[in-house]
């Protein structure tokens, strides 16, 4: 600590600027897939087997498809974080960036291939 000014203390900033923000993302998300993930389980789960006009007919209504929707979203934002900070603390140099820009860009298009397929069916 005694290598902190004052007003890194009073932002809670370190040396990165973005460790409070990037822990507090990763906060969120967490509770946020708390409580997704058993809604996600629960319809998933009770549609899993029927046939596929019963699947078409069930993710046309709201709630399963918007509940399908946030949880791949969050899901997938989490995964970002997460790698993100797994790259940030043991890759060094160019293919730091080159990892991190690459799992952006993988995590951003598997969420909108996901909610693609979702507001497919929903549609």
């Amino acid at each position: 600590m005694a290598f902190l000014t004052d007003r890194k203390r009073a932002t809670g900033m370190g040396s990165a600027k973005t460790g409070t923000e990037h822990h507090w993302q990763m906060m969120v998300t967490s509770v946020a897939l708390l409580i997704l993930t058993p809604l996600f389980i629960f319809t998933f789960g009770s549609i899993l087997g029927s046939s596929y006009d019963e699947v078409i007919a069930y993710y046309q209504r709201p709630f399963p498809a918007v509940v399908a929707i946030l949880t791949m979203l969050v899901g997938f934002f989490h995964y970002r974080l997460g790698v993100q900070t797994l790259i940030e603390d043991y890759v060094h140099g160019f293919a730091r960036k080159v990892a991190i820009i690459g799992m952006i860009c993988l995590s951003y298009a598997a969420a909108a291939f996901a909610i693609f397929a979702i507001v497919r069916i929903a549609l």
